[in-house]
């Protein structure tokens, strides 16, 4: 077995990111030829080059590239290992880490993560934004602690773990005030022909909106397709559309894009679940998370 000199690693990686290796040299205080030589015998292990010349400077290979990313990546894992130690040693929780699907709204995740943030005794919250199946991959590896996502974990996912069911809402349409109040009148029969700004035929909102639109013999007239909820909000109202959103933050959504609500159903119903390694919830972080969903979140929609 191969094993990886992790100092070679790091010296290329100070090399790499300071965009020098007389600037790596006095960073590490070492002498110029020292870490020239280390990166040259990591070169020498991997049987390819990381940098090559243009003119005077050292840039990367599209190897060096690839093997810069993954130790920017392993040394970042690095300093949450000391920081999280030493957050042991002080008395203080260890940092939450959460993956968070592409398709759920931020601002139920805001919601979720606000006791986390606010509490008597906060925790520090580490996000990362991804497809499912990506972040269960980290999942696996203990990169994350929890997943949130609008799906349960799908079966072909070679991974071992466990979905909880944070909580449901019903789905509402919003738009500008002008164009709220037209279509509050006869909704839902008034969607047909009207402009909207929806999420993309491969999430499972979309799906459900598609077949209650064609039960009533809806079409409204689809001006953009945006996978960032967030976006399609912004977009949304600023293009004069109706958009939907989980009627669990009407009030936000209302508040912070300007626009009203024009109509909700009950028929369509997005659900949201906390995936993770524990088929008991034992991380008092993801406790915290799961709690604020049954009693603040979802309690009322």
């Amino acid at each position: 077995m191969e094993w990886l000199n992790y100092h070679h690693l790091h010296y290329f990686w100070m090399a790499a990111r300071e965009g020098s290796v007389s600037r790596a040299s006095a960073l590490l205080r070492l002498a110029q030829p020292t870490v020239s030589a280390q990166i040259r015998q990591l070169e020498g292990s991997l049987g390819t080059k990381l940098f090559q010349r243009q003119g005077r400077s050292l840039v990367l290979t599209d190897t060096g590239r690839l093997v810069y990313q993954f130790a920017d990546e392993i040394f970042g894992i690095g300093r949450e290992l000391i920081e999280t130690v030493h957050g042991r040693q002080a008395g203080r929780s260890r940092p939450l880490a959460v993956g968070v699907a592409n398709a759920v709204p931020k601002l139920i995740v805001s919601r979720l993560l606000r006791p986390l943030l606010l509490g008597p005794d906060p925790i520090r919250v580490v996000c990362r934004e991804d497809n499912t199946e990506h972040l269960l991959a980290q999942l696996a590896t203990h990169s994350l602690d929890v997943v949130i996502a609008d799906v349960v974990a799908p079966p072909h996912v070679r991974v071992k773990v466990f979905s909880h069911t944070l909580g449901e809402s019903s789905i509402a349409f919003f738009a500008p005030t002008d164009v709220a109040a037209r279509i509050r009148r006869r909704f839902p029969s008034s969607l047909d022909g009207a402009p909207m700004v929806l999420p993309p035929s491969n999430t499972m909102l979309r799906r459900t909106l598609d077949q209650w639109f064609d039960a009533r013999a809806i079409h409204p007239r689809i001006i953009g397709e945006f996978e960032d909820p967030a976006l399609m909000k912004a977009v949304g109202a600023d293009a004069g559309a109706i958009f939907p959103a989980p009627a669990a933050i009407a009030r936000d959504v209302s508040r912070i894009y300007g626009v009203r609500q024009a109509g909700r159903t009950d028929e369509v119903v997005e659900r949201y679940f906390a995936i993770s390694v524990e088929r008991r919830i034992r991380h008092p972080g993801v406790a915290a998370l799961t709690s604020a969903a049954r009693e603040d979140v979802f309690a009322t929609d």
